[in-house]
């Protein structure tokens, strides 16, 4: 089955810088104190109006973002913001987003300002090593987050290692595929143990949308729609750490209607655009056709790892196979040997007990001579 997918002719991504005040003209900075590779990006995209800055003497209000607690403090004592806006074809992705965020990194590492975009809904660092804008684009780079609830809390059961398939109280779903044209992704009902595991087989997915849908783009740029298969083959170069592959289920959601949870209640809402459009917003991620396991199952399935337990190897066949013991601690090696010191002569203690015949005794030192004198006068008295 093919999914088809629009191409809007245009794309707009937004990032907002927050303030306390602006000590210089936004038009005077930008695009002429874009530093790194995108400053000619942004000096050519700003002269076309693709790229255009706009200053608010008024705090901005965030909607739905995930913000921390440092976060929301800082915001909170803002007063101005500005708005990086670019509009550009999707064929001009990445570097159309990539240049309008370099310039955003610019405005609020000069101006001491917190970045924010607000389709992912959290803010970029603009600090450290994190100053300047990568010049490799990677999606890991604070262009995605992650939406992570757990509905029906009231009727989830107690976790039970040994029973995976009760549990199916987990929603995951991905934040900022849509600058790219896509639609976003989501997997819903697994186990709610299985949040780290949902979240990384969705960013292995991710990750594989994009660069086949940028590959696409960029070799047709007058496409108005693109079709993609239903099933997507994962394979180990897909994943960053490498592993076994995996094929995944891809179905569009419907707009106009609500999924049902276990106790009868509505879920959620899908929003978007009226039945018949045309436009798919959301992807539903699962397994392929004819899984023989459960949905939990199949995540632990594509968490194994890529590379089997080493075993030992024996060299004779008629003997049995010896297990592999730690290697015992080696002997401490002996001190060097070292010339004999003469020794003292020292009295020993007075003891209670008597001197055997085999000990040697040790003779007393003799008195000095005033004291010899006076013993012997002692005598003769």
């Amino acid at each position: 089955m093919k999914i088809i997918l629009p191409l809007p002719a245009t794309l707009t991504t937004l990032f907002i810088v927050a303030m306390d005040h602006l000590p210089f003209d936004v038009d005077s900075f930008v695009p002429w104190r874009v530093a790194g590779p995108y400053r000619r990006a942004a000096i050519t995209a700003a002269g076309s109006g693709s790229l255009t800055v706009t200053h608010h003497q008024t705090p901005w209000k965030p909607t739905a973002t995930n913000l921390t607690d440092d976060e929301r403090r800082r915001l909170r004592r803002t007063g101005q913001h500005v708005v990086v806006s670019t509009t550009a074809p999707p064929h001009k992705l990445p570097t159309s987003i990539q240049a309008a965020r370099a310039t955003a990194r610019a405005l609020a590492r000069e101006c001491d300002g917190l970045l924010i975009d607000p389709l992912t809904g959290t803010a970029v660092l603009t600090c450290g090593r994190c100053a300047g804008e990568p010049t490799d684009f990677r999606l890991t780079d604070d262009w995605l987050s992650w939406d992570v609830q757990v509905h029906d809390a009231a009727t989830c059961p107690p976790w039970d290692p040994s029973d995976m398939g009760v549990c199916d109280c987990l929603r995951v779903t991905s934040r900022g595929l849509r600058r790219f044209a896509l639609p976003e992704i989501t997997l819903d009902g697994a186990a709610c143990a299985h949040n780290l595991c949902a979240t990384n087989l969705l960013r292995t997915v991710a990750h594989r949308l994009v660069a086949d849908h940028l590959t696409y783009v960029a070799a047709h740029p007058e496409a108005t729609d693109r079709k993609i298969d239903d099933y997507l083959q994962i394979s180990p170069v897909d994943q960053p750490d490498g592993g076994l592959p995996f094929g995944v289920q891809l179905t569009p959601y419907d707009a106009d209607q609500g999924e049902l949870g276990r106790t009868g209640t509505i879920r959620r809402l899908k929003i978007g655009p009226p039945p018949g459009a045309g436009q798919i917003t959301c992807l539903k991620v699962g397994p392929p056709s004819g899984f023989p396991g459960s949905l939990n199952d199949w995540l632990c399935a594509t968490q194994k790892p890529a590379h089997p337990l080493l075993t030992l190897i024996n060299c004779h066949p008629s003997a049995p196979p010896t297990p592999s013991l730690p290697a015992p601690f080696p002997p401490a090696p002996l001190s060097p040997p070292h010339p004999l010191e003469p020794t003292r002569a020292v009295r020993p203690a007075p003891s209670a007990e008597p001197t055997p015949a085999h000990t040697l005794a040790t003779a007393p030192a003799p008195a000095p001579a005033h004291l010899s004198r006076t013993e012997t006068e002692r005598a003769a008295a």
